[in-house]
């Protein structure tokens, strides 16, 4: 068992190569939310955000060597409180690794990641109808914004 209870390993990518095995999970987690597959464009996104550092990745790694799911943070920040948020923007469990914790742990890495880097917190959606998703952030701690109401403009 890793040391987050389950039989992956949670890391941060260092090579070129972790990118290519989080690539698949990235686009079927795209795939999930109604995009077309596109392996070689999730990798290149991926990869752009590893090289430019504008996300942090960490990846489920199975005892095989394959990816079994990912967890994607991306930095806002708290103008009030002059600290780092972190948004949990993509979290994806591929099915035959899912209900064995791998997304709980790969949860609570971004939590211990929030911890390391001193940010206020993290953030994140769901879709209305994800109630599985919402079941397992609400275990975890996260509660449901009942203050503000989230307004976006999609330019394209």
């Amino acid at each position: 068992m890793g040391s987050l209870g389950f039989a992956s390993n949670i890391i941060a990518p260092t090579t070129d190569a972790h990118i290519r095995l989080a690539a698949p999970l990235f686009d079927q987690y795209r795939v999930f939310y109604g995009q077309t597959s596109d392996i070689e464009a999730s990798y290149r996104f991926l990869r752009e955000r590893w090289i430019a550092r504008e996300s942090v990745l960490f990846l489920a790694i199975e005892e095989g060597g394959e990816g079994s799911g990912f967890v994607q943070l991306f930095p806002v920040f708290l103008s009030g409180q002059m600290r780092r948020l972190w948004v949990l923007n993509d979290l994806y469990v591929k099915p035959d690794a899912r209900r064995k914790g791998t997304a709980r742990a790969l949860m609570r890495r971004a939590e211990q990641h929030a911890l390391e880097t001193a940010s206020a917190g993290l953030t994140l959606s769901t879709g209305i109808d994800n109630v599985n998703a919402q079941a397992l952030y609400e275990s975890e701690g996260y509660v449901r914004d009942s203050l503000f109401f989230y307004y976006n403009r999609f330019l394209r």
